[in-house]
């Protein structure tokens, strides 16, 4: 049966369902949602591309961050936790990276806590030493080092409202098609724009990722020390709620193509919004995550030396033409394209050192 037809069915059975609960149905319905079900989603044969397939520096660059890291909480044993690994691409590479450093290495264990039985199978097939898998966070405790995740939080379900004469709801019907319809928003949603201090104009349309905030939730009480880095597309509150978002930042990717039409290709097209990075600082403050700083990609990997390091470890592997053309490709995407649209946020819990981190440093 196909997922639309699933999805049809719960609606006639228990009527209207919430915008989030159809995202979710659409993206991580067993064996049949986008995430559970296809094995090429990402790269020239998917829908999208992250920065670890692009390049291996990306990968080197977090390394290097890590290695940082590992120092300030002590240089005593470190776990990586890493959040929905996808190909396992930016975890080869940090891994890769770190062997340079055998003293941190040895001490080193890497967790991926991957909610896609394909691509935890993806990613068993080149990862081996230093990784063990995990279905939660709550499966591990007492964690002294990073908790990492690159592109996961703009896919978490997420509710919409719509602002009229009070705050609604946006639920899905089904009528010869799936259909909108608004009802009155939960006190929920009314709270998370409350503690925001955020008031929406009359007709302004918005995404509200409730699951975020239970994420920083179970991410902070299981981190001991250490820091969490999160790398995703988005925005402060600032930014999020100006005029020209008055429709909301939902798109769908569907063979390298971006549309604003959830409702198709369901179960076949990946479905995002973007990350209101504002929220996850002040629901990580309340839990005991302290800002060490928010910065765009493209000033991360700088202050991190990316230029260098790419030109260093690609002296020997092609003519000069080449370099030269690898450099301005990686340059245009990761730092211009991709480097201005993602930010790097990075929070910790229990460093009494105050060293402002090596990524955070203006280039």
């Amino acid at each position: 049966m196909e997922l639309s037809e699933i999805i049809k069915q719960r609606i006639n059975f228990e009527g209207p369902i919430s915008f989030r609960d159809f995202m979710e149905m659409a993206l991580y319905y067993p064996g049949l949602g986008y995430y559970t079900s296809k094995q090429d989603i990402i790269g020239c044969n998917g829908d999208f591309y992250t920065s670890s397939n692009l390049t291996e520096v990306f990968g080197a660059m977090i390394g290097k961050q890590l290695e940082e890291m590992w120092r300030l909480t002590g240089e005593k044993e470190f776990t990586i936790v890493e959040f929905g690994a996808g190909t396992g691409a930016l975890c080869h590479d940090i891994l890769d990276y770190l062997k340079g450093n055998p003293v941190f290495y040895d001490k080193l264990h890497y967790a991926i806590i991957e909610k896609s039985l394909v691509m935890c199978e993806k990613e068993k097939t080149h990862l081996n030493e230093k990784v063990s898998w995990y279905d939660s966070i709550h499966d591990l405790n007492s964690i002294t080092g990073c908790i990492l995740s690159n592109e996961l939080v703009d896919n978490f379900p997420v509710y919409q409202v719509v602002m009229e004469d009070e705050l609604m709801e946006v639920f899905v019907d089904y009528h010869n098609g799936f259909a909108e319809l608004l009802m009155p928003a939960d006190k929920a949603l009314k709270d998370y724009l409350y503690e925001l201090n955020i008031l929406l104009p009359k007709g302004f349309r918005t995404e509200i990722n409730l699951d975020a905030i239970d994420w920083i939730k179970a991410i902070s009480s299981s981190l001991k020390k250490g820091y969490v880095m999160t790398i995703d597309y988005g925005h402060t509150t600032e930014a999020m709620y100006k005029s020209c978002r008055s429709y909301g930042t939902l798109l769908c990717y569907h063979q390298h193509q971006i549309t604003d039409q959830p409702y198709q290709n369901i179960g076949e097209q990946d479905i995002t919004s973007h990350v209101n990075f504002s929220s996850l600082c002040h629901w990580g403050l309340k839990n005991g995550l302290t800002l060490c700083g928010l910065t765009s990609q493209a000033e991360f990997l700088l202050a991190l030396g990316f230029k260098d390091y790419l030109r260093k470890t690609a002296e020997n592997t092609g003519n000069i033409a080449q370099l030269a053309m690898k450099e301005i490709m990686l340059t245009r995407k990761l730092l211009m394209d991709m480097g201005t649209r993602f930010k790097v946020l990075i929070q910790q819990k229990g460093i009494e050192e105050k060293e402002l981190l090596q990524g955070l440093k203006v280039s």
